[in-house]
């Protein structure tokens, strides 16, 4: 049986998928002015977004491209969201954020994630939730390039996260 969470985990990564194959129509949607009365909404794409300049080793960041598309500078919002693409090899060692909870979705790929139990295997459709303070991270694994989207809840900025990467990061 499928639990609630892979069943989730399945039904985001089909929507996110659907969502990035786009459209082409560029014309924009036309709307009813009512919905138009509340504050504005923030859309990004990753072809727009700058990828951010050299994720730090002593971070824990290893052969990745890192892309912030939502937070507190870019939308005024008290989360963040993000893309990273692994390279074959690449990870992002275990780290903890102090001050906000955290998810991951894998969106394409394999590898395995670090938690609390040490590495265990991610596949394509995991969901990971790490609440704050929890110890985790990913390692691609793969021969591919995998591809997470990621978001801190109660943070809308690497400042504002409480982020601290694992002591054993610099022996890497």
């Amino acid at each position: 049986m499928t639990s609630t969470a892979e069943r989730i985990g399945a039904a985001l990564a089909k929507a996110l998928k659907g969502a990035l194959k786009g459209s082409t129509n560029d014309a924009a949607p036309t709307r009813p002015a009512a919905v138009m009365d509340g504050p504005p909404i923030r859309r990004a794409n990753i072809r727009n977004v700058p990828k951010v300049s050299g994720p730090e080793r002593e971070d824990g960041w290893l052969d990745a491209q890192l892309q912030v598309l939502i937070d507190k500078p870019t939308a005024d919002a008290d989360h963040t969201l993000g893309w990273t693409v692994l390279k074959p090899g690449g990870r992002h060692q275990p780290h903890r954020l102090r001050h906000c909870d955290a998810f991951l979705l894998v969106l394409k790929g394999r590898g395995h994630v670090y938690s609390d139990l040490g590495e265990e295997p991610a596949v394509e459709g995991d969901v990971v939730y790490a609440p704050r303070g929890a110890w985790h991270g990913f390692h691609n694994t793969s021969n591919d390039d995998v591809i997470l989207i990621w978001g801190w809840m109660g943070a809308g900025s690497f400042e504002d996260s409480g982020y601290e990467a694992h002591s054993n990061n610099r022996k890497r």
